[in-house]
């Protein structure tokens, strides 16, 4: 089966030329040896099956990080090489398409995102480009699909320049100067409004309003659609789903299996939160109290990326994460964690350095709460008053940055500039946003689902053999004393290295102080992540670097807990 690789700079639409080519389906793969992840799909191309392969963007075949290796290792599966370049900006992407030329594979040149080339006055020849690259050129707008039936037409067309003469990098900048002369003239155009928006939202003085308005904007559509899914969907479903539970009860009586099953009953009914069962608590708390906010959340997430606000975002925090120890780049890895921290950690191989990722990587366990944590939070200490949900909050805030600050002084290692570019705004496509929000929710059901039925089983068998009970009396002195919570609650942080949104959940039936359960949930948010996301980050960083990270987590989480204990103590909170 031919294989045609997709290939072309960061940010220039190249994925969705690849998803209209493909259709809905791809598959995600990690490169063999690496946890650089990359999109296959299939289709059928003028009759013929083939595999189509989405390469991590780069800007050379030169690498400087782990993504553009494999970017580099990808192009040598290639029988035929589609290079997607950004219209808008022709000179830069020529580098990497005469790189490309130079590996003898046949190859066509994509003109992407032709709209906003007119659009900007920018006027490139086409014919006279595919006459200097010797190669196919076709111009595309992949977000409404216009040029794609020619780019699959003219596949049959691919070739490679019959001169074979290597260049030097200055010939190569040379030469890219003579074409773009040649084949491109830009218009002046009076800046637009979109223009204006552009500049406000990345300078400074006006852009870090804007990005705070919108981050509470944000969150605040994350809890609007959660809560209205919620209650308007999830919770009549399991009210209709709790005869068959209690007929399913009745059915195996009481003992260990039921208690596996469908969880101790209180007071004679199912309690979808306390009774930890598989088909009770296994499947409420990730379906009808997570999925609602993580649909919220990766909807909006993939508005803001794909209209081109996020490297703007990166921009603007560039010098707070350049005091933290990393750049600008390092927003992105935060910003998924807070819808889940497993791609957040999967994120961190962006950055170019060893002590970048191990401090954006430990910062991200630390205190970066995932959406399904953050709507534990809230449930847990929405009854306590709002202000002790702000309090926990402000302190994973607090501690992100202090802990920041303190692993760039301990950390050894580089923490170069950043280097981004800034695509224009774009207006995003319902179906690409629906569709990438479907992927991501299909993730998270088949990676989460299993951890949590793993931790509901473990619960039990736990309680079952007296661990808990066990384990509670050894660290009872030390809960009571420096915390000031019950040796109860060490269940709930066993828990927490499976699921720490089901973890959160078990601190209800313990009837603890408001004081006690603020502690008890910020020493639960700050200590190292679930199973999942350690075992990704053991991935990204090695065995040695996590069980450092480990060792940071677990001792901020002790210090900041008993500080919290303190200072509510000490304002009089009970």
């Amino acid at each position: 089966m031919k294989r045609i690789v997709l290939m072309g700079n960061p940010n220039i639409g190249k994925s969705v030329v690849f998803s209209r080519l493909t259709g809905a389906e791809m598959i995600t793969s990690n490169y063999p040896g690496t946890t650089v992840d990359f999109s296959r799909g299939k289709a059928r191309i003028q009759g013929e099956p083939v595999e189509l392969i989405d390469a991590p963007g780069t800007y050379s075949l030169q690498p400087t990080s782990p993504v553009e290796e494999v970017a580099v290792e990808v192009l040598r599966w290639a029988d035929l090489i589609v290079n997607v370049v950004d219209s808008t900006n022709l000179e830069r992407n020529l580098f990497l398409t005469l790189e490309l030329l130079e590996s003898k594979k046949p190859m066509i040149v994509v003109l992407n995102m032709w709209d906003e080339a007119k659009r900007s006055g920018v006027q490139i020849d086409l014919d006279g480009l595919e006459a200097r690259l010797q190669v196919p050129v076709v111009a595309t707008t992949a977000l409404t699909g216009e040029g794609i039936a020619e780019l699959v037409r003219r596949l049959d067309q691919a070739r490679y320049p019959a001169d074979d003469e290597a260049l030097s990098e200055e010939e190569m900048w040379t030469q890219i100067g003579r074409i773009t002369r040649e084949v491109q003239k830009v218009t002046h155009r009076h800046p637009g409004i979109g223009s204006k928006i552009s500049e406000a939202t990345i300078k400074p003085a006006t852009g870090m309003p804007i990005a705070l308005l919108i981050l509470i904007a944000t969150f605040g559509t994350v809890r609007f659609i959660g809560e209205g899914l919620i209650s308007h969907l999830f919770e009549p479903l399991f009210e209709l789903y709790r005869p068959l539970a209690m007929s399913i009860s009745s059915g195996l009586g009481p003992g260990m299996l039921h208690d596996f099953i469908i969880g101790k009953l209180l007071d004679g009914e199912i309690d979808y939160v306390q009774s930890m069962g598989i088909l009770t608590t296994g499947i409420y708390v990730p379906l009808a109290m997570v999925l609602p906010y993580i649909v919220g959340f990766y909807l909006v997430l993939s508005i803001l990326e794909d209209s081109g606000y996020l490297p703007r975002l990166a921009t603007l925090s560039d010098n707070l994460f350049h005091r933290l120890g990393m750049h600008g780049h390092a927003i992105i890895p935060l910003f998924l964690g807070l819808g889940c921290n497993v791609p957040g950690a999967l994120a961190i191989r962006t950055l170019e350095t060893r002590k970048q990722r191990f401090i954006s990587a430990t910062l991200l366990g630390l205190a970066v709460p995932c959406t399904a944590k953050s709507a534990m939070i809230f449930g847990v200490l929405g009854s306590y008053g709002q202000r002790y949900v702000f309090l926990v909050f402000a302190t994973l805030a607090l501690v992100y940055i202090a802990a920041g600050l303190i692993l760039n002084r301990m950390v050894k290692g580089e923490s170069p500039e950043i280097f981004l570019e800034i695509p224009p705004y774009r207006r995003p496509e319902l179906g690409m946003i629906l569709k990438k929000t479907w992927m991501r929710i299909r993730w998270f059901l088949s990676e989460a689902i299993p951890f949590l039925f793993l931790g509901v089983l473990l619960v039990n068998v736990l309680y079952t053999v007296g661990f808990i009970e066990w384990i509670g009396a050894i660290f009872a002195p030390f809960m009571e004393g420096w915390l000031n919570i019950p040796g109860e609650a060490v269940a709930a942080l066993l828990v927490g290295f499976f699921r720490k949104d089901l973890a959160v959940g078990m601190l209800l039936p313990l009837g603890l102080s408001a004081q006690q359960m603020v502690v008890a949930t910020l020493v639960l948010s700050l200590y190292f992540p679930c199973v999942a996301t350690f075992a990704v980050l053991i991935r990204e960083l090695g065995m040695r670097d996590t069980a450092k990270s480990t060792a940071i987590m677990l001792a901020t989480a002790l210090l900041a807990g008993g500080a919290m204990r303190w200072t509510l103590s000490g304002l009089g909170v009970q």
